[in-house]
């Protein structure tokens, strides 16, 4: 899954979505099906048959496969707010207009859902990208909105995020925007529902954004930055956000060999690999694309 997480790795600025370290994320290609018949009358010249319109679009109920879901142990709390959990926590979304668009793959999947339109003013009463929330719905799950893939973690959603994580996301997008209560589903039923849970995936991009700028001394945090932050949690993220590409990933975020394996990484894996997995799934344009609105 732009899929799930490694095992539940990740939360933002608190324990690790499922742990953050779930590494999930996929921009996930929409095949179109295209069926043009050739009929032949018994006896007669075969011809082919065009059909009047536009062609029939298949949407695929499962998408390419992304990378493998994350899971973080629960890390501490940042100062920016939030949750400290790793890759699976975000927040919902609320009415009102739409002041950045988006661009690239991971935004048409994700305005090819149902609720894309409610992501992007999400997106907007946040004060991030539309673009950033899409890359971090087609990483976590190619924005389809699934559930807990195991009992060790309950990260679900489109957007794979923790009940901790979701709870704290959720509220902190209530008191930034009040106006956001009238365009969501209350209580932890919210982090099933993609429009709300785009709201709290919101608002963790932008903790996440403003903690990488307080503590890192990042000006302009972009998606690649913050993805570290996201997948990793707020105790590791930051460090691996601002770590060169030669550094030892997992000198930052302390797995045993064990839930290295099960997040599909390497003792030996460099900060730098670590990124390009992520540049492979997104495209560079979507990664150096800022967070933040305005700046």
């Amino acid at each position: 899954m732009f899929g799930n997480t490694l095992l539940g790795l990740r939360s933002a600025s608190g324990p690790p979505h499922v742990g953050r370290l779930r590494l999930r994320c996929t921009t996930a290609s929409v095949v179109l099906g295209i069926g043009v018949g050739a009929i032949g009358a018994a006896h007669a010249d075969p011809s082919i048959v065009l059909p009047s319109g536009l062609p029939v679009q298949v949407k695929p109920t499962f998408q390419e496969p992304g990378l493998p879901a994350f899971s973080f142990p629960v890390g501490g709390s940042s100062s920016v707010g939030g949750s400290s959990s790793g890759v699976y926590d975000s927040g919902g979304s609320s009415g009102g207009s739409v002041s950045s668009g988006g661009s690239g793959d991971a935004y048409n999947m994700m305005m090819a859902q149902d609720w894309g339109l409610q992501a992007e003013a999400a997106a907007s009463a946040m004060g991030v990208s539309a673009t950033a929330l899409a890359a971090t719905c087609a990483m976590e799950s190619n924005c389809q909105n699934v559930g807990a893939s195991s009992s060790v973690s309950n990260a679900s959603g489109a957007f794979q995020m923790i009940n901790s994580t979701y709870t704290a996301d959720i509220n902190g997008a209530l008191a930034y925007d009040p106006d956001v209560a009238s365009s969501i589903v209350s209580g932890l039923p919210g982090k099933m529902d993609p429009g709300t849970e785009a709201y709290a995936a919101s608002y963790e991009l932008r903790t996440d954004a403003l903690m990488l700028q307080s503590e890192e001394d990042i000006p302009n945090p972009t998606v690649l930055d913050v993805r570290a932050v996201y997948q990793f949690g707020g105790s590791a993220g930051p460090g691996v956000a601002a770590a060169s590409d030669s550094d030892n990933l997992e000198s930052y975020i302390n797995l045993t060999p064990a839930q290295l394996a099960a997040n599909g990484l390497t003792a030996t894996e460099t900060v730098g690999q670590w990124r390009q997995t992520v540049i492979a799934k997104l495209g560079s344009a979507t990664v150096n694309q800022t967070i933040l609105t305005g700046q």
